[in-house]
């Protein structure tokens, strides 16, 4: 059978009429999931009504995109909190995007924390449990998108909260596997990115920033809204798996194939 993988991007990541990254509507023809800005480090009520009646349109898998109360550093600072407050901060988030979604007919099929909450909940153990014992109260069905050697991942994995583990086609790679963060001076090369991500999807492997491969793990590929030359980045990616026997589809029909 062909591998079948997940293509995401975070939209919505604006707010009144500021606006950021790659136009939703285009990104919106070529992912197969999309993690929408619930209003704390970007969006805003009307910005979240356009981008899920988007997703309905385009059979896009909907997914709630909470981060830390922070729309000045969008949600890429960190911020001192205990993980209660920070679970009640995702689960008000989660709510306000799960509305708009029952207004169009589209349920809830993923949460993924945005930025340094994301990376705050990979190297916590004690605010992914909090979080994922919330979800198994208020959403046992929500998959939550994590890397694959986060806690977040591993806490989930053993409560058993569908997971879905994230490559990511416009980070660098360590060789402990984290990602990272630096400036780019000019905007990554579309081709040289999709070539990444058919290496991860037909062996499992990424080159790391020192020349060494690592294994990993995934069932979605990311790239990012706010990388330069995003849309191209995106149908590029997507030509190149289609054009190699790999199938996009959201996420929740990639756990079922699994």
């Amino acid at each position: 059978m062909p591998k079948i993988v997940d293509l995401n991007c975070d939209l919505g990541e604006g707010f009144g009429h500021w606006t950021m990254g790659a136009p939703d509507e285009e990104l919106m023809e070529v992912i197969s999931s999309a993690n929408v800005a619930t209003g704390f480090h970007a969006g805003d009520p009307t910005l979240m009504n356009r981008v899920v009646k988007l997703c309905q349109q385009h059979s896009v898998g909907l997914g709630a995109h909470p981060g830390y109360r922070d729309l000045v550093g969008f949600g890429r600072r960190y911020i001192r909190a205990t993980s209660e407050e920070l679970v009640n901060d995702i689960l008000y988030q989660i709510g306000a995007l799960r509305e708009f979604g029952r207004r169009y007919g589209i349920a809830l099929q993923h949460v993924k924390p945005h930025g340094a909450l994301y990376m705050e909940a990979a190297a916590n153990e004690d605010l992914s449990r909090h979080l994922v014992e919330t979800l198994q109260r208020t959403a046992p069905e929500l998959a939550l998108f994590c890397m694959d050697i986060s806690h977040t991942c591993e806490v989930a994995q053993r409560l058993g909260q569908p997971v879905v583990r994230e490559f990511y086609a416009d980070r660098d790679y360590d060789a402990s596997g984290s990602i990272v963060f630096q400036r780019r001076v000019a905007p990554p090369d579309p081709v040289k990115l999709a070539e990444k991500c058919l290496r991860a999807c037909l062996d499992n492997t990424v080159e790391t920033v020192d020349g060494k491969e690592i294994r990993v793990e995934f069932e979605s590929i990311c790239f990012h809204s706010d990388t330069p030359g995003a849309v191209e980045i995106g149908r590029a990616i997507k030509t190149t798996l289609l054009e190699n026997g790999i199938t996009i589809a959201p996420a929740a029909l990639v756990l079922k194939q699994d």
